[in-house]
């Protein structure tokens, strides 16, 4: 999982968009056995090339991370299909 990700769900907490302390995240990422990727400069690179069908720039994150690193996105959001290239799980 992208360190972009766990900003987005610390942000959304704290915008009470989601109730998820930093105490839970951390026994779900570990329960769940998800490493979680540092946001490195060869991703912010890859959003170069990414079509701006998503601004979320957390999203643009994500979605540069899983091109990167060739992963699979966890997701509901719809506009992530729109992505060619990226396998969408969800």
């Amino acid at each position: 999982m992208s360190s972009a990700s766990l900003t987005e769900i610390a942000t959304k907490n704290a915008i009470g968009k989601l109730r998820m302390s930093d105490e839970e995240a951390e026994l779900a990422l570990q329960a769940l056995r998800i490493d979680v990727l540092p946001f490195e400069s060869r991703h912010a690179f890859e959003m170069f090339s990414l079509p701006l069908h998503h601004r979320d720039p957390f999203d643009r994150m994500i979605l540069a991370t899983a091109v990167a690193e060739k992963l699979p996105v966890v997701t509901g959001d719809r506009i992530f299909r729109r992505y060619a290239g990226v396998k969408i799980i969800w």
